[in-house]
């Protein structure tokens, strides 16, 4: 698929072996944000489509429950927010520290600490 494909909910759910009902109700939870059509249709991108595969093997193979699947996806968020600012060179003065400690703090706060 290139960067710019953007596919059907029926065709997404057919490439996962999902049905298209899960795909609404992973939407509903927040769990993906598909784009729309003008008239609604929902459309999927590469990478909505590779954090559908991602969810289903928790799902599936690790075991984990939808309101696990969104925490991870949280800290997995997290975790690529901290990851530019190891190297940033603001790190080193007050501003920078002030924006380290917010993002270790929203980690805290999805992990329950």
């Amino acid at each position: 698929m290139a960067t710019s494909d953007l596919i059907f909910i029926s065709v997404a759910a057919r490439m996962l072996s999902m049905h298209p009902q899960t795909l609404r109700k992973y939407e509903r939870l927040g769990l993906v944000q598909p784009a729309r059509t003008i008239g609604s249709m929902r459309l999927y991108s590469d990478a909505e489509i590779e954090r559908l595969r991602l969810i289903k093997v928790l799902v599936e193979d690790a075991g984990v429950n939808l309101a696990g699947v969104q925490r991870l996806l949280a800290v997995a968020e997290g975790l690529q927010r901290l990851e530019p600012l190891v190297d940033d060179p603001a790190l080193g003065r007050p501003e920078g520290r002030r924006r380290l400690a917010r993002e270790v703090q929203r980690l805290k706060d999805v992990v329950g600490l």
